[in-house]
């Protein structure tokens, strides 16, 4: 099934499975009271389900013309990015809808500050090495010095740059020190 469709269905299967689940808890209420406590944790967990698949079929989406025009491993970090990005609204949005009113939308502020200041150095990483995999100012093969290394690049991932020295060592350099720093790229 293509992306698009797979979207669609998640939506539509949210949307008719919270509605199943309501009529449950209305039935269920009327037979044991007490069971409407209850319903809050259901639907935290089937919210946090379908959001994150919801949140896979539209990284697919995003990610598949960048995954043609620049590469696999490109759309990968670009999926990446979209998944890490909706986990942390997932999660902010589940925090804010459970407190209610004013409160929802300060401690949804609240935990994405939280999950931003936790995930920094991670999301800088894998935002430079999108931009790495998009802007392609090397490639596997070139010769290049930066963040203080020089060798033969090996692989370029979300996260790090794999370049192999002149001694056969084979260097992680994070992506985000090669975005800051002056890169050469030598003549082959």
């Amino acid at each position: 099934m293509n992306p698009v469709g797979r979207l669609a269905l998640w939506i539509v299967l949210y949307v008719v499975v919270m509605a199943a689940v309501q009529y449950v808890f209305n039935f269920a209420s009327g037979i044991y009271p007490a069971v409407k406590d209850y319903k809050i944790y259901i639907d935290i967990l089937l919210s946090l389900y379908f959001g994150w698949q919801i949140v896979k079929a539209f990284a697919d989406i995003i990610a598949l013309p960048v995954a043609k025009k620049q590469g696999e491993t490109a759309g990968k970090a670009v999926s990446n990015l979209i998944k890490l990005l909706g986990i942390g609204g997932l999660v902010a949005a589940i925090a804010g809808a459970v407190s209610g009113g004013p409160a929802a939308a300060a401690l949804g502020g609240f935990i994405g500050l939280v999950i931003g200041f936790a995930t920094q150095q991670v999301l800088g990483q894998a935002v430079a090495g999108t931009f790495l995999l998009l802007a392609r100012p090397f490639k596997i093969g070139d010769k290049i010095v930066g963040a203080g290394q020089e060798g033969i690049v090996e692989d370029i991932n979300a996260m790090y740059t794999v370049i192999r020295d002149a001694e056969g060592n084979k260097i992680l350099v994070p992506n985000n020190k090669l975005i800051g720093d002056i890169l050469k790229i030598k003549k082959s």
